[in-house]
């Protein structure tokens, strides 16, 4: 989507604190003897949203489909081949690395796996306090013991157990560790890489309701990324669907998650678990695989595996438009949902 699809009325009177604008991000497969690149993994293309000063909004998909390669060109961990990632008004995508130091402040991450983004041979005092040293925050050793108990009575931990390595602590724990370091120097933007995915049932529960009391107490303004619309639409105040390195559709949590207007997001909300059986809706079982990024289908991509795909669909990528106050779609039907 280009920045001129955006419809008149959908854009805040305030600028926001991140506005993606038409990012593209390939990654070349292989090289030719001269050096050429023969193919590339098309992971996201032509992708713009906006995440407003403190606000959160979920950006959802299944595996694959491109929600973390966005999550990691925002936070400039890879560098985006096309399009603006403008953070407070500035262009990060356009920053060398030596200037990116101020912005590496303000945007912070939660990584997936709350094992593997811990240094195992470091103490956890030592962890948390590691953005404090390398940000010049603190001056004594005094003032870090400290400011570290504070970020761990924050997240729901003891003090005492600064001491204590990684591996002494649960995944819930480790988590919690991981959302300590991420607030350590006081950032304005969170990026939350599917933080709950990898932790037991009973505990996904205990992380969400912790990121959404630290948005509320802290004024956080974060993307969060996952694949389950439920917890999305929980912790969320808008919410972007995105498939094959695609936006399919967008729109306020609760409105889009109660009437989806593009059939990938009907299909999604259909294999959420729904606990009471008189509002069990129909299953939606999507046809195929999803298909290669190397070589997408033509027009809208989605169409291979659409129950309601039309001739027409195959001819051209349908641009996102409006579906409702608020809310845009990028399907060439209006008959649909």
């Amino acid at each position: 989507m280009s920045e001129g699809s955006i419809p008149p009325g959908s854009r805040p009177e305030a600028e926001p604190m991140l506005d993606v604008r038409g990012l593209r991000k390939w990654f070349e497969v292989d090289r030719g003897p001269f050096g050429a690149a023969h193919s590339h993994v098309r992971a996201v293309e032509d992708v713009s949203f906006q995440v407003r000063t403190g606000e959160t909004v979920g950006l959802v998909g299944e595996s694959g489909s491109g929600k973390t390669t966005v999550g990691r060109c925002v936070l400039r961990l890879v560098d985006p081949t096309a399009g603006e990632i403008r953070f407070k008004g500035e262009d990060i995508a356009r920053l060398p690395e030596r200037g990116l130091r101020p912005f590496r402040r303000q945007a912070q991450a939660i990584f997936q796996d709350p094992f593997a983004s811990l240094n195992p041979r470091m103490r956890t005092e030592d962890i948390i306090a590691e953005p404090l040293i390398v940000h010049g925050l603190v001056r004594s050793r005094e003032a870090r013991r400290r400011k570290v108990g504070e970020l761990m009575e924050l997240v729901g931990l003891a003090p005492d157990l600064m001491s204590r390595f990684p591996h002494e602590f649960s995944g819930g724990q480790r988590q919690r560790i991981g959302i300590a370091r991420a607030l350590a120097v006081e950032p304005a933007f969170i990026l939350a890489d599917e933080p709950v995915s990898a932790l037991d049932v009973s505990i996904q529960a205990q992380i969400v309701n912790l990121l959404r009391e630290l948005k509320r107490r802290l004024g956080l303004t974060m993307l969060f990324i996952a694949h389950d619309l439920a917890v999305v639409e929980y912790l969320s105040d808008r919410i972007v669907v995105i498939y094959l390195g695609r936006i399919m559709e967008m729109g306020p949590s609760r409105q889009l998650c109660a009437s989806p207007k593009h059939p990938y997001t009907e299909a999604l909300l259909s294999a959420v678990p729904v606990v009471d059986p008189g509002r069990k809706g129909r299953r939606i079982v999507l046809k195929g695989d999803l298909p290669s990024p190397i070589n997408p289908p033509s027009g809208c991509v989605f169409r291979t595996r659409c129950p309601y795909a039309l001739p027409a669909c195959a001819k051209e990528i349908p641009p996102l438009r409006p579906a409702g106050p608020g809310r845009l779609k990028a399907c060439i039907r209006d008959d649909l949902l």
